[in-house]
């Protein structure tokens, strides 16, 4: 379950702008810095890749956290390396967190929770650090796509307390993970959520409830922006439209946008507005 975000990087790059890579240099509040496999944790998988940017400041800088997808059992953060390239240009003020998280496996390693606990770990992490990195981790965005939007959906509404996550992108996650157990658009997907969660929907109805973001939505979880294609057959897009209803219900700032005939992921004119619409939707929720 991945974004396909190169076609779209090279797209609006050349439309856009031409950066330059910058070369790493020492750590300095004037200049731009980047940090790759910083470890949050001892497993080799609990890494993050950071890019500060230059100018920043504990007031000024704020912080997004990028989740890869891949069905909570595959995927890097690599995926998204690309597209940091692309925010950088739009987000200048924004330090960006690109991480990994500890795969589940067919031999029973890794299963729920463990993934949730892992993007955990990396955002206390990434506050802890907020003075070193001259950072605001006052002012956070979780982004994921798929498996990854799931998990930013679930630390937003479930890991934040402090209130410090202002907003939630979400690319056609999962919601409600039983639903998609029991009338699943892949064939592939009841077995896969059997080892992600060790069980069924029967034998471990807790795992299912908990690990859907739809169950953990109140009148106070973030503003969240919410990206699916009409014909997605991995991830149906009623688990969205589940999601946006209940949001609404809730009174939550949100913003629903669907593309008809799309599936799980898209290039081109759509993934252009897309970003668009990220970049406004997080400038507008995140001041």
């Amino acid at each position: 379950m991945r974004l396909t975000v190169k076609l779209f990087v090279l797209i609006f790059l050349c439309v856009v702008v031409s950066c330059k890579k910058k070369d790493v240099k020492p750590s300095a509040t004037s200049t731009e810095l980047e940090l790759k496999d910083v470890a949050y944790g001892t497993d080799a998988l609990q890494n993050m890749d950071v890019y500060l940017p230059a100018n920043r400041s504990t007031n000024n800088t704020k912080v997004v956290i990028l989740i890869h997808g891949g069905s909570w059992t595959s995927g890097d953060k690599s995926e998204f390396t690309d597209a940091v390239t692309l925010m950088k240009t739009q987000l200048a003020d924004y330090a960006i967190f690109n991480i990994n998280y500890r795969l589940a496996t067919i031999s029973g390693t890794n299963i729920w929770p463990v993934q949730l606990t892992d993007v955990n770990a990396a955002c206390n992490f990434i506050q802890s650090k907020a003075a070193e990195y001259a950072i605001n981790t006052n002012k956070m965005v979780v982004f994921g796509a798929s498996a990854g939007a799931h998990l930013a959906l679930l630390q937003g509404y479930q890991n934040n307390a402090d209130k410090k996550i202002k907003a939630v992108v979400d690319l056609f996650a999962p919601t409600d993970l039983a639903d998609l157990y029991n009338r699943p658009s892949d064939p592939n997907y009841p077995a896969l959520l059997s080892i992600f969660l060790n069980g069924t929907p029967t034998t471990n109805s807790t795992a299912y409830r908990n690990s859907s973001p739809l169950f953990s939505v109140n009148n106070t979880v973030p503003p969240t922006i919410i990206f699916h294609g009409t014909a997605d057959n991995i991830v149906p897009i009623r688990q969205s439209d589940s999601l946006n209803n209940r949001l609404a219900v809730a009174g939550v700032t949100k913003q629903y946008v669907t593309y008809a005939g799309e599936g799980h992921g898209w290039v081109g004119i759509n993934l252009l507005d897309t970003f668009s619409k990220i970049i406004s939707f997080i400038t507008a929720n995140n001041p």
